[in-house]
């Protein structure tokens, strides 16, 4: 796989790359250990984690004497000089300078352009600390990983990453990949209080999970405010909330960079699409996955998840998802509901131009239809194996991923228009687009079943159903799962 590709490294620094990766955001990892070691540590009871490692940083700052005279003479000569243009300024009616804190510069070409200075913007970061902080947590996990026969030998191992206190029950937004494979989760709250949790529901193709806190007090939970993602501007003011690095209550400020940033992701299970999402140059690193980016009220406008990192830390380019799409996911799983999402049935293959010229395709982009599912949404519709999608609602498609991502910004029963290449024909085909909702019970229900034995043969048909439906990269095309 190339560093171009989106995918989870870990974060370590390529020179050959021509390109910065485009990454989840890694959570710290805690240091494997085997039980009953350390028993002096607090760690070291029964269902307890192992404790992070600490990394000792030695830093040397050399302090340089300076002649205090010449720098006060220099100075001094700068100020005069500044006085003296600046008289000359007001005296030609260049700058005007009123007394309500605003000040007026004036060009020949361009007229008076008036910026307001408001004194209260030096105090904003601390206003907005203080109010979103409290509803923001520290999440430590713990998985066991069993080796050997019959799990005679258990190692543990754990990461760390942030979330968002959504309501007084104590269910709390973060990241999938924050809690993914966790056998047990802590969560410490900004007091320093710390509680178990539990995962109540998670949606691997969204990056987002809920849990909960068991036996909280509910008098000790702020749930966060909600904003509206799809009121924000570029150059708005915004804070990531998080515990990078460990480092729990950190905050980063900056602005948004953009918006509507999207891409598709490979995960263990399928596809992650990542779409609409919030780009900021506030500091985002490892531990910062699941944490708040919040407006300048304080208010929740998304939930801080991937980075592009030639060194897999924070350059400067953040990605958060857009709160509007996170909230969604959140009450459906917290009402019990699985997350749906648009459905076509359908397994696509990136047309480019080299396999474009060696397979004799009259178009050199697009995503390429390989298989329809018999009685799917894209079936119904018309779409056969071989055409090959170009458009979705008028808009262009380059590729699978970006067929994908175009489809996660539409509804479930949503009609949409897709815009085929069939042999020398161009067609518009209106679809409906369904659910995913039917190919994800079986993975769940398949979970449930203790203490049943499954024949070879019931796990080699099993398997199959699976591997069909899992939605991920197989042979260089996207399975049908959501699709």
């Amino acid at each position: 796989m190339s560093d171009t590709t989106p995918q989870r490294p870990e974060g370590q620094y390529d020179a050959t790359a021509a390109q910065p990766r485009v990454q989840v955001e890694p959570t710290p990892t805690m240091p494997e250990q085997a039980p009953g070691a350390a028993t002096g540590s607090p760690y070291a009871a029964s269902g307890a984690h192992a404790a992070p490692a600490v990394e000792t940083m030695s830093r040397t700052v050399v302090k340089t004497k300076t002649k205090k005279l010449p720098v006060f003479l220099s100075a001094l000569g700068g100020l005069a000089v500044g006085a003296v243009l600046v008289i000359a300024l007001v005296m030609t009616g260049a700058l005007d300078i009123d007394r309500g804190g605003s000040v007026t510069a004036v060009t020949p070409s361009s007229g008076a352009q008036t910026i307001e200075i408001d004194a209260e913007d030096t105090t904003l970061a601390e206003a907005v600390s203080a109010k979103a902080l409290p509803s923001v947590v520290s999440i430590t996990t713990e998985i066991q990983n069993t080796s050997g026969m019959m799990g005679a030998s258990q190692e543990s191992s754990g990461s760390i990453g942030s979330g968002v206190i959504l309501d007084k029950d104590g269910n709390i937004l973060t990241n999938y990949h924050v809690v993914e494979g966790a056998t047990g989760i802590v969560v410490t709250l900004d007091d320093g209080s710390s509680y178990e949790a539990e995962l109540v529901g998670s949606d691997e193709s969204s990056d987002l999970a809920v849990i909960r806190l068991k036996d909280a007090d509910p008098a000790v939970l702020t749930p966060i405010e909600i904003g509206d993602s799809d009121e924000l501007a570029v150059g708005e003011w915004v804070m990531a909330i998080g515990s990078p690095f460990g480092n729990e209550q950190s905050v980063s400020t900056g602005i948004v960079s953009a918006l509507y940033r999207s891409t598709a992701m490979a995960s263990t299970n399928g596809t992650t699409i990542y779409a609409n999402m919030i780009q900021t140059d506030a500091a985002i690193n490892p531990g910062n996955s699941g944490g708040a980016l919040v407006n300048d009220n304080g208010e929740l406008v998304g939930i801080n998840s991937i980075i592009e990192s030639y060194s897999g830390s924070s350059s400067g380019v953040g990605f958060a998802i857009p709160v509007n799409y996170a909230i969604d996911i959140a009450n459906q799983i917290i009402d019990g509901k699985t997350p749906v999402h648009p459905y076509l049935g359908i397994t696509l293959t990136t047309v480019n131009a080299l396999n474009a010229r060696q397979n004799g395709l009259p178009v050199e982009y697009g995503a390429y239809v390989n298989e329809v599912t018999e009685g799917g949404p894209a079936a119904e519709a018309g779409i056969q194996a071989g055409d090959i999608i170009t458009a979705l609602n008028g808009e262009e498609v380059t590729s699978a991923d970006g067929l994908i991502i175009a489809l996660r910004e539409h509804e479930v029963g949503e009609d949409v228009t897709l815009t085929v290449v069939r042999g020398d024909e161009q067609l518009d085909v209106k679809v409906t687009l369904g659910s995913d909702e039917a190919l994800q019970e079986p993975q769940d229900s398949s979970t449930d079943q203790p203490g049943n034995e499954l024949t070879d043969e019931q796990l080699r048909e099993l398997l199959e159903e699976l591997l069909g439906q899992g939605g991920g990269y197989g042979n260089g095309g996207y399975g049908n799962g959501g699709w």
